[in-house]
């Protein structure tokens, strides 16, 4: 039996041999890919059928590290001090927002976060949600908009000692809490992890603990690591040491960590990474945003390091993200041949699934996979669409906007761009609301 065939389309497999397929079918059966080949013949009659003609069939796109709320502070009028570096951005623009938010604004930005997402091709996420009023329960509230889009997101809470040593254990709690309802409830398209804010408000305490906790759960744990010198000069003052040597020492560092940003690194602890398998999860356009500086992904790759990609909240096209990845390299090393588009794509596909153990399930088409597929539509391109510049066109030409069709787990959440799973204008009007009121507690704009 087969629930679902896509035929004719252009396959961008992502797979071992990074195969490209011309007029292939992908033929789907609860939930995973049953076969992808050359050509649409089926032994059975498929339930469902489209299309692809003319189309680009790749996998969902992955993103490695988000901040959903972050979708309430776009164009925010905030009436503040033009911050001077990152350590500023953090105290006069982040925190204040985190403190603010509510479960009901973590619910909307999940919601709209998750609709921007689908309508852009992304399939999975890695969150970090910040707000320490909103605790106990606040995940479950962003488990709920996750699962009503139909996507897949791994959630955290990001725990932080920035003023007490027992808001670092609120938050870890919330995070222990989650995993094990998730666990219980058998959720198969939210899991959990443990999240840590940054060395710069973490202790050492905290940090062994909550590294204790990812190995007993057997979960992910992601840290923020060297995207502003503030980190770095912490570690330094306090500690005598740089931040991965530091987390190398706590003893925190592994295969199931990622590590989200690492701008400023040097060769010895790119090493450190390396050696303890620890991943990376790469976001040039936030720090392009921030200004932060250029991290050192072109020494990654080359050590074989796994780098993903992620927005840090900023910007959810995908499709940006990568382009970003693909031009930042090329002039901040002055070299145009710094990161090839395959390079590119591969940390928003099969990269980004490694980050999170999930390279067998998700990241490619192949036979046993999980079917999160997207289709393009390159209708705007300006050349042919053919297998040898195929990748070139994803990179350089596509965008979230020619994302027609989206997939997770052979649900079809998006059609002809037509969204399935969520009503899109009460989302939106959700998310406005939500936002007015959060401006307003932040100064932003006065009561209406």
């Amino acid at each position: 039996m087969v629930e679902l065939l896509i035929k004719n389309g252009l396959i961008v497999t992502m797979d071992k041999d990074r195969r490209i397929i011309a007029e292939g079918s992908i033929a789907i059966d609860e939930g995973r890919i049953v076969s992808v080949k050359k050509g649409s013949t089926t032994k059975s009659k498929p339930e469902e059928m489209i299309d692809a003609r003319g189309k680009i069939v790749m996998p969902g796109l992955i993103c490695s590290h988000t901040h959903l709320y972050g979708m309430l502070l776009r164009a925010a009028p905030l009436r503040i001090e033009p911050p001077t570096d990152f350590s500023q951005i953090l105290q006069r623009v982040w925190w204040p927002m985190d403190e603010a938010m509510t479960k009901e604004d973590a619910y909307a930005s999940a919601l709209i976060s998750c609709l921007e997402f689908i309508k852009t091709g992304t399939t999975l996420f890695a969150d970090t949600f910040s707000g320490p009023n909103a605790l106990p329960g606040v995940l479950d509230r962003i488990s709920a908009a996750v699962e009503q889009s139909g996507m897949r997101g791994i959630i955290s809470f990001e725990a932080t000692e920035r003023h007490t040593h027992a808001e670092g254990a609120r938050g870890t709690k919330e995070n222990e809490r989650f995993i094990l309802k998730a666990k219980k409830e058998r959720k198969h398209r939210v899991h959990g992890m443990f999240s840590i804010h940054a060395s710069f408000t973490v202790s050492d305490e905290l940090f062994r603990y909550v590294r204790e906790l990812a190995s007993r759960y057997k979960v992910p744990l992601t840290i923020h690591v060297s995207e502003g010198l503030c980190d770095l000069y912490h570690n330094y003052e306090r500690y005598g040491k740089r931040t991965v040597e530091r987390l190398q020492d706590a003893e925190v560092l592994g295969p199931d960590v990622v590590l989200a940003h690492c701008v400023h690194v040097n060769d010895e602890e790119l090493a450190i990474i390396k050696k303890t398998g620890a991943k990376v999860a790469h976001n040039p356009m936030s720090n392009m945003l921030n200004a932060v500086g250029v991290a050192p992904v072109v020494k990654m790759l080359n050590m074989g390091i796994s780098v993903g990609l992620g927005n840090d909240g900023y910007i959810f096209d995908g499709f940006e993200n990568i382009r970003a990845a693909f031009l930042l390299h090329k002039i901040g090393l002055r070299d145009p041949r710094a990161i090839s588009a395959m390079e590119a794509l591969e940390m928003a596909t099969i990269k980004g699934a490694e980050l999170y153990g999930l390279e067998n399930e998700l990241g490619s088409i192949e036979p046993g996979k999980l079917a999160d597929l997207i289709i393009v539509n390159p209708k705007r391109a300006p050349t042919p669409i053919v297998p040898e510049s195929v990748i070139g066109h994803l990179v350089n030409t596509a965008s979230g906007n020619d994302v027609e069709t989206v997939i997770v787990g052979g649900n079809i959440l998006m059609r002809d761009r037509k969204m399935l799973s969520m009503e899109e204008e009460e989302v939106i009007k959700t998310s406005r609301k939500s936002a007015e009121k959060l401006w307003q507690k932040l100064g932003a704009i006065k009561k209406r």
